[in-house]
């Protein structure tokens, strides 16, 4: 019976050693592959809506769930919303919200999007507002903080810009509805396809830049306490600089996941992890997703968790990853 106690103890250590690791929950979920779709965690569970299959053709406008991310179900085929690629998406107040946006691809009647839409369902969409404050955009940041929305910078073009079309400008608003410029120009440069993350009480910018004519990328990180003072983490940080990234807080951390660059061309499927945007850790894992782009991320069931995404070809896998509870970053 003594025995039994140092037993425990071994195995005890031993499951405490196990790193964390990637599970493929479904290598094909039900919705067709795609990337730059909008994505939120709502009633307890995952959903994605619209993104991008190619630019010959308008985005797509369908809205899926899944409670388990294995078995997805089709709320709605055909949304009243037509500006889904590259839009911003977020839970605001026992709601979804989607805003923003690109429509038609390279296509003519190409336009950026500043309306805003919210549904209680994924079935039923609301119109908030047709025209907000700020300009047309698309793959801006939007967060919640201090129980409001709000915007970062984005591009006023997609295909046909230039870094004229660039913002820097942040605002916020309590209802969707009625916006207010918060900061005209952050010291943070005019970028889209970066990210913003809310952590503890500070909104951190990271990472975009711009994809055409004149390409560019930035790894940079910057914090602030109120949207309109800012302060740079780090001009550097250890990932490659990237645009079309996804990025989240969980477990009290910045995690950077997957992206692009160019010059090479080069998709990333590498996971970074950071508490303050200025010390950054890298996750290594011994099962991984192919390397992606404009792919989901989600906190959900106290997981991490990745859907979709441009992984050459376009992607429906889903997958997650459990930190243990006692969980701790490698030295």
């Amino acid at each position: 019976m003594k025995l039994i106690p140092a037993v425990l103890f071994l195995l005890t250590g031993i499951l405490r050693a196990v790193p964390p690791d990637w599970v493929q929950v479904t290598p094909a979920a039900g919705w067709q592959p795609r990337d730059s779709q909008g994505e939120c965690v709502f009633g307890n569970r995952l959903w994605i809506f619209g993104g991008w299959f190619n630019s010959q053709e308008a985005p797509p406008r369908d809205v899926w769930t899944s409670a388990d991310g294995n078995t997805w179900q089709c709320v709605q085929p055909r949304a009243p919303w037509l500006h889904s690629d590259l839009a911003m998406a977020v839970t605001f107040k026992d709601r979804m919200w989607m805003m923003g946006g690109w429509h038609n691809g390279r296509l003519p009647g190409h336009s950026a999007s500043n309306q805003v839409w919210s549904s209680i369902d994924g079935v039923h969409w609301d119109q908030v507002t047709a025209h907000a404050a700020w300009s047309p955009r698309l793959a801006a940041g939007l967060v919640v903080f201090q129980n409001r929305l709000w915007i970062l910078g984005g591009t006023e073009n997609y295909y046909f810009g230039d870094d004229h079309h660039l913002k820097n400008d942040v605002w916020s608003s309590a209802d969707g509805r009625e916006w207010r410029q918060e900061c005209a120009a952050a010291p943070w440069s005019p970028r889209a396809y970066h990210q913003a993350v809310v952590l503890g009480d500070r909104i951190y910018v990271m990472g975009g830049g711009n994809y055409v004519p004149a390409y560019h990328a930035k790894n940079d990180v910057w914090s602030s306490a109120d949207g309109k003072e800012w302060r740079q983490e780090t001009a550097a940080a250890p990932w490659h600089e990237r645009l079309w990234f996804s990025a989240t807080a969980y477990r009290d951390r910045l995690w950077v996941l997957g992206g692009w660059s160019n010059q090479p061309s080069q998709n990333w499927g590498d996971v970074w992890h950071s508490t303050d945007g200025r010390n950054w850790q890298q996750l290594r894992t011994q099962t991984h997703w192919k390397e992606r782009h404009e792919h989901s991320v989600f906190v959900f069931q106290d997981q991490l968790w990745i859907a979709g995404g441009h992984a050459r070809p376009l992607s429906s896998e889903v997958w997650s990853l459990h930190l243990p509870e006692n969980w701790k970053p490698e030295e």
